[in-house]
């Protein structure tokens, strides 16, 4: 006889769907994402450990089955806005059906928004202390236009991760990948360097730019206006205590060696 319960049926729901977030959902029920739950393991501390979260408003950009939406939340912000368009209308990812199934299982109060890049304003949205800009630069045809309005939005803090390219070239500068000649991927349109990560960012007049390149391809940034959000442990130029930067290097070393391109 097949199992009948909540869990068999909340886990019957989530094999209906493609995932590319491993969310625990409780019960032992986790969704299969492509990236694992050891990847979103060193994650967490590199995005969210320099951030104190608690009453924090957080907008997530691109936030596709919602894994760091739901994360803020249970870090303790105030008030969580998911935000997607390419994702959450996909006709295989399914995005917005998966995000709903996950909130709903995990009882998380989030709001949502279908809005695209190039739209993000302002006016449309208001303003966060945190934004998460997450795994978007570099799938945007025009990604500073994309950087500029998210940072448009952030009352205190950006986090920006992205491939990178050009890692030993001094100067700002991207790399354009014409076609799919990236990852055989054609959203991958841009591979930024971290000195063009920090001039743009500086150009729209963020304070502070903390990075963090523990995968070799992969930067985290964080962009502060002040250091109101700033967490306990991270020094006032943001760089965080030396034993936590050995662990969050091996930690996302070994991780993402399983999943490299988004």
């Amino acid at each position: 006889m097949a199992e009948t319960s909540p869990t068999a049926d909340l886990r019957a729901r989530v094999a209906e769907y493609p995932w590319f977030h491993s969310i625990d959902l409780g019960g032992g029920v986790i969704t299969p994402g492509a990236k694992t739950p050891e990847i979103h393991a060193a994650e967490v501390p590199a995005f969210f450990g320099p951030i104190d979260l608690d009453g924090a408003s957080v907008v997530d950009i691109g936030a596709w089955n919602g894994f760091y939406s739901f994360t803020a939340k249970q870090r303790g912000a105030r008030r969580v806005l998911a935000t997607d368009h390419y994702c959450w209308n996909h006709p295989t990812f399914r995005g917005r059906e998966t995000f709903e199934l996950a909130r709903d299982a995990l009882g998380l109060e989030i709001d949502m928004h279908e809005i695209d890049v190039p739209d993000l304003s302002v006016e449309a949205l208001g303003t966060f202390d945190v934004v998460l800009f997450l795994g978007v630069f570099y799938h945007l045809l025009d990604p500073i236009d994309g950087l500029r309005r998210a940072a448009a939005l952030a009352g205190d803090v950006l986090v920006v991760e992205t491939y990178v390219d050009a890692r030993y070239v001094d100067r700002p500068a991207m790399i354009f990948y014409p076609g799919t000649e990236l990852a055989g991927d054609a959203t991958n349109w841009w591979g930024p360097n971290v000195p063009l990560l920090r001039a743009l960012l500086t150009t729209l007049g963020f304070a502070h730019i903390d990075v963090q390149v523990p995968a070799g391809t992969r930067a985290i940034v964080h962009a502060w206006r002040s250091d109101q959000r700033r967490a306990a442990g991270w020094t006032t130029t943001g760089a965080p205590r030396r034993r936590v930067r050995r662990q969050l290097a091996r930690a996302l070393r070994a991780a993402t060696q399983r999943v490299a391109i988004e």
